[in-house]
């Protein structure tokens, strides 16, 4: 199923026309590949099932947008599918948000910046733990004392602890 659609740049604005691709399909590269630019490819569907279905059934992309007027769709669209980030009703303003983290996940990328995700994620936070001199895990280990074999009769008098 070809399409064809024109591109119009206007130089002195730099601004590119967005482009509605219809009459997509699966099948279509338009369809298999992250799109940077301002084309929105439409695929029809008959279910809302059928939608998350065929997100999740490819690789997750880096941006989901979702359009809708029906909050409870929207959400039931984010909390069944993966990817990066979402904008819902519109494109991209995820990313513009400094204070939400923004990457992708799978084939798009891993991690996220922006914000204090996105220190964190450029750091490398470093753990550190200092045994206190008394020890609680050393009564755990051998060798065992006289106080640990009490420990251990009486236990044996109590079947279900043992």
């Amino acid at each position: 199923m070809p399409f064809s659609f024109k591109l119009f740049i206007v130089d002195f604005c730099s601004f590119a026309t967005p482009v509605i691709v219809t009459d997509t399909a699966p099948a279509m590269r338009i369809m298999q590949e992250e799109i940077f630019g301002p084309i929105l490819p439409v695929l029809p569907y008959t279910s809302l099932k059928s939608v998350i279905d065929y997100i999740n059934d490819r690789p997750r992309p880096l941006a989901l947008y979702v359009f809708t007027r029906d909050r409870h769709m929207s959400d039931t669209v984010i909390a069944h599918t993966r990817s990066g980030g979402v904008t819902v009703n519109d494109c991209a303003l995820h990313v513009a948000q400094h204070d939400l983290p923004f990457g992708g996940t799978g084939n798009s990328g891993m991690g996220h910046y922006h914000g204090m995700e996105g220190f964190i994620e450029f750091s490398k936070l470093r753990p550190v733990f200092h045994q206190a001199p008394l020890s609680s895990t050393a009564a755990l280990t051998p060798p065992y004392g006289a106080l640990a074999a009490r420990v251990y009769q009486a236990i044996k008098k109590f079947p279900w602890l043992s």
